[in-house]
């Protein structure tokens, strides 16, 4: 049984047409389904996120005449609703996640990854994350974050193929 859908728009600039494709597609299907539907503000871009473009999303929505059941101004059991307000949640779940070793630190920067990709696409080899901070030592780590390096967190993948019953096969790292 449908319980809700949500849209999440970045306050990084006005709402795009496809946000607002999206956002009247989750609005009529919540509707005919007699579900929720929810507004989150995607403001975890802390650099080019603005209150200004979270305002005009939200007066954007309410001009299509899409209302919220739960969103900003208007709370329920799924707030809080703006994405920095919930970091915690998101911190004590990498941390879970990184403990049971199904995800795993990346202090890789973004020129180095841009690099590999390069030289990847330079053999005719389909960019991907090649998993070089996968086996990092704690000694390694130390010796990264002592740099200033900050890390990102990336899940931990099987080595291989993954297929998921038809659908396109999601390639791994290889070594």
């Amino acid at each position: 049984m449908l319980k809700f859908l949500a849209i999440s728009p970045s306050p990084t600039g006005e709402l795009h047409i496809g946000g607002a494709r999206t956002a009247l597609f989750n609005w009529l299907f919540a509707r005919h389904n007699q579900g929720k539907f929810i507004l989150r503000i995607e403001d975890t871009d802390v650099v080019r996120s603005r209150e200004d473009f979270s305002k005009s999303a939200m007066d954007s929505l309410r001009w299509l005449g899409l209302d919220w059941n739960e969103g900003p101004g208007k709370e329920g059991d799924y707030g809080p609703y703006f994405q920095s307000q919930r970091l915690s949640i998101y911190q004590k779940y990498a941390g879970k996640l990184i403990e049971e070793k199904k995800a795993y630190l990346c202090y890789c920067t973004q020129e180095e990854l841009e690099e590999s990709n390069r030289k990847m696409r330079a053999k005719n080899e389909l960019p991907r994350y090649d998993g070089r901070c996968r086996t990092l030592s704690p000694t390694q780590i130390v010796n990264l974050e002592e740099k200033g390096r900050l890390p990102s967190i990336r899940f931990r993948v099987p080595e291989g193929k993954l297929n998921f019953g038809g659908v396109s096969p999601i390639f791994s790292y290889k070594n």
